[in-house]
């Protein structure tokens, strides 16, 4: 462990070495590897993460990396929170009971910016140099109409870190479900074996008790009133939506539904908060195309029979940009699993 690093009771690595070494041991007694990777900055949703694969394998190995190659060079790359303390004193206290006994997190990867690039690495995609990948085809719809090098970013560095875990499985919130799905798409295509496709675990979206919002670590960015009282108005606009479409009302009713909630919420703060509204879309989970305006949920499971809908959506409140989604139809269906 590097003496740069907190005192932690879990084993840290800071090098893919020296983390193969501790991998290779896993190897040896036959052991299954489970995998977070995450940005830090963990909260609830991240440790339903954790406890899932705790639950599930023998040796549980999280990531803490900020990765520069999702950033565009306008986004807040500088300002997003690190708190590796208190992110390893959460995973110190955190433990699971199975049979036999109880399980800890096992490993933490804690890489260097140079461990992770090092032919180096800039927010601006025209200044790369290295190795870098792209699932084509499947990440200019939905997040990837904002943000265009975003999957590009999350590819590339989640294919690093399954090349230095190896894990057996890997987890990953619904919340973020076109990168989850682009992910699992990914392993396939490039023919991973660690994780195998059907071993990338999607977790349902874990949300706050109260308001419904959906955890995320930018969430920090929010004040009190912003967080409790304007936030959650994308949820409630993704639930009208939900709800129209039960009633099988066509998709373009569905979105209207949807954005009439955001435009009331913008009505009730009254210019006290800056509510902007990106997207709300649906869209096949398969190509991630966008579900015509006239279909309706009827129309649909005649013409893809079993295959749900994803509707998403995303919004500014003050600076801070929130995403969340709902799964219209089975679920489990995209492996998405309580």
């Amino acid at each position: 462990m590097s003496s740069s690093l907190p005192a932690c009771s879990i084993p840290l690595f800071d090098t893919v070495a020296s983390y193969r070494q501790w991998r290779r041991n896993a190897y040896d007694e036959k052991k299954s590897v489970g995998f977070v990777p995450t940005m830090g900055a963990l909260h609830e949703g991240h440790l339903s993460l954790v406890r899932r694969s705790l639950a599930e394998n023998d040796l549980t190995v999280l990531s803490i990396f900020v990765n520069p190659a999702q950033f565009a060079p306008h986004e807040d790359l500088a300002t997003y929170p690190r708190t590796l303390p208190r992110d390893l004193a959460l995973l110190e206290q955190l433990s699971v009971s199975v049979s036999g006994g109880t399980r800890t997190p096992s490993a933490v990867f804690v890489p260097t910016v140079h461990e992770m690039y090092p032919s180096g690495i800039s927010q601006n995609t025209e200044e790369q140099k290295g190795t870098f990948v792209e699932v084509k085809g499947y990440g200019h719809q939905m997040e990837g109409r904002t943000r265009p090098t975003f999957f590009r970013g999350v590819a590339t560095v989640v294919t690093k870190l399954f090349n230095a875990i190896e894990p057996t499985r890997a987890y990953f919130g619904q919340k973020d479900i076109q990168q989850a799905l682009l992910l699992r798409r990914m392993t396939r295509d490039l023919l991973l074996s660690h994780p195998e496709p059907q071993d990338l675990i999607i977790v349902p979206t874990t949300r706050d008790p109260v308001t419904s919002l959906a955890l995320s670590s930018r969430n920090a960015y929010l004040t009190a009133h912003e967080r409790e009282s304007v936030a959650p108005a994308l949820y409630s606009a993704l639930q009208a939506a939900r709800v129209a479409w039960e009633g099988n009302a066509s998709k373009a009713e569905c979105i209207r539904r949807a954005e009439a909630i955001i435009e009331d919420k913008k009505r009730e703060v009254n210019g006290s908060v800056d509510l902007r509204l990106d997207y709300i879309e649906m869209n096949d989970p398969d190509s991630f195309e966008v579900v015509s305006d006239a279909m309706s949920r009827q129309q649909w499971e005649g013409h893809v029979a079993g295959r749900p809908v994803i509707l998403s959506g995303a919004m500014w409140v003050g600076k801070t940009r929130l995403i969340d989604n709902i799964i219209l139809g089975a679920a489990h269906t995209l492996g998405i699993v309580e």
